[in-house]
């Protein structure tokens, strides 16, 4: 057999389906894309993966091997929708980005919805940006650039600058027919915005709106006026946070003097939702923006940092210790038994803790009810350090047949449960406070707090009980 023969895709009876029974590419299937990328198979692969949806051919090129994405990009050729790249993560996409000809990438990019292509070029360098902004067409440019000079967190870096907009004397029948003459309008829009001379949004309609009316009414008289709006500067939490309290589906977008500069819609602000709660998870477990696709030394870098400080303030912990040797020397049941306090004191903290600071990101916890929370807070500790003091105490005595220690083992429960629900409401408080993420840097000192007093409340009260040489 040749090599040729032996690249050869084998004739196929019926295309195997692109996902199993779990959601994941099929096996099946992706073994037939790395056939067709193996014999350079172009027409093989375009049948096979040329309509599937860009989500779809994005889990498709995470789940090949990294010398075979730009191969099954390039041999896509045309009919690679460019839309695929925004459901990439991003250590993926920029591996395809930068094995990409300028050229090739500006008539790909061209081709997607304003807030798709900003979403690829703000990953690049602002040379790589230029090289491809220069290849589209002038009006093209304006549009990508005037996004792209908005901050990065910004309601700008997410609107679509393609919208339809219109005044407020055109009749509904003179909107539709714009809407069936025009080539160059959005893919998918929900609403048509209404414009003064000076371009400044005055009101809005929604498409079914304009599909019940009759041709001859004026377009001011079915407009919502002062519908929702957001400024491009806005920061797109705070936008995400609005789309989801007034279930809106799309908003306008507006300069500082009021006029339309883009249209918001719910896909994009449904993956700011999405990256934010990412985001809050990753940081409570010291993860930074750290991705599944990234290399061993950027993943190795992005954790290590966290794990210095945790080391640091593990030393806390480890002098509390140090004090008190000679009564652990002296009771060894105290060696046994401290893990467990501590060890209860983190779990109750991580508790509230991770209540606190998505109350914090969703803007739930404010000064008003600091001290309602607190003291709920407060409440809780205290009524779980009961019964787990009355568990634990009595196994410390049934286990040693010592009644002291069963006392002190819960007397150090209940006092560090209570620090436990303080700190873990606190903390995240005054870290966002001094303008650091609470999401990120809680969870170590939330612990070394929990460590440091489960330890010196258990030693320190046993030593004490028992008159145990200090």
């Amino acid at each position: 057999m040749t090599e040729a023969d032996h690249n050869e895709i084998p004739e196929i009876v019926e295309i195997p389906a692109v996902r199993d029974e779990d959601g994941r590419i099929s096996a099946d299937f992706l073994a037939l894309i790395e056939a067709g990328i193996a014999a350079e198979d172009a027409p093989a692969l375009i049948g096979l993966a040329g309509d599937l949806h860009e989500a779809d051919v994005a889990d498709l090129i995470e789940a090949l091997p990294e010398d075979e994405r730009v191969p099954l990009v390039r041999l896509l050729g045309d009919e690679f929708d460019y839309a695929t790249l925004t459901e990439l993560d991003e250590a993926v996409r920029l591996s395809i980005l930068e094995n990409l000809p300028s050229d090739t990438l500006a008539e790909g990019i061209g081709e997607l919805d304003s807030d798709d292509a900003v979403y690829i070029l703000e990953d690049l360098d602002a040379a790589d940006q230029a090289a491809i902004l220069d290849q589209l067409p002038y009006s093209d440019r304006i549009q990508l650039q005037r996004s792209l000079d908005y901050p990065e967190d910004s309601a700008g870096r997410l609107m679509q600058t393609d919208f339809i907009a219109v005044p407020p004397f055109w009749s509904v029948g003179q909107t539709i027919d714009h809407m069936r003459e025009t080539e160059d309008l959005p893919d998918t829009f929900h609403e048509i915005f209404v414009v003064d001379p000076g371009f400044r949004l005055i009101g809005s309609v929604p498409l079914d709106k304009i599909l019940r009316t009759k041709r001859t009414t004026k377009i001011s008289e079915i407009m919502t006026e002062d519908p929702q709006t957001f400024k491009a500067t806005d920061d797109r939490e705070d936008v995400a946070r609005a789309f989801e309290r007034y279930n809106l589906v799309s908003a306008a977008a507006v300069d500082d003097a009021g006029r339309l500069v883009g249209m918001l819609m719910i896909d994009d602000i449904v993956d700011v939702i999405q990256e934010e709660a990412e985001e809050d998870l990753r940081g409570l477990a010291g993860l930074g923006d750290e991705e599944i696709s990234d290399t061993v030394l950027v993943t190795a870098r992005s954790r290590l940092t966290w794990l210095l400080v945790n080391l640091c303030t593990a030393g806390l912990a480890a002098t509390v210790i140090s004090l008190f040797e000679a009564p652990i020397a002296a009771m060894v049941a105290l060696a046994v038994l401290m893990p467990i306090v501590a060890s209860m004191g983190g779990n109750a903290a991580t508790q509230t803790m991770t209540v606190a600071v998505r109350a914090l990101a969703t803007r739930e916890l404010t000064a008003r009810n600091m001290l309602r929370v607190l003291r709920r807070e407060v409440l809780v500790a205290f009524l779980n350090g009961m019964t787990l003091a009355v568990l634990l105490g009595t196994g410390a005595t049934l286990w040693s047949g010592l009644p002291g220690l069963g006392m002190v083992i819960a007397m150090a429960i209940i006092i560090n449960l209570f620090f436990a629900g303080v700190a873990g409401l606190l903390i995240p408080v005054a870290l966002e406070k001094a303008g650091v993420d609470p999401a990120i840097a809680s969870s170590v000192f939330v612990t070394t707090v929990t460590d440091v007093i489960g330890f010196f409340a258990f030693l320190g009260i046993a030593a004490l009980w028992f008159g145990l040489p200090l």
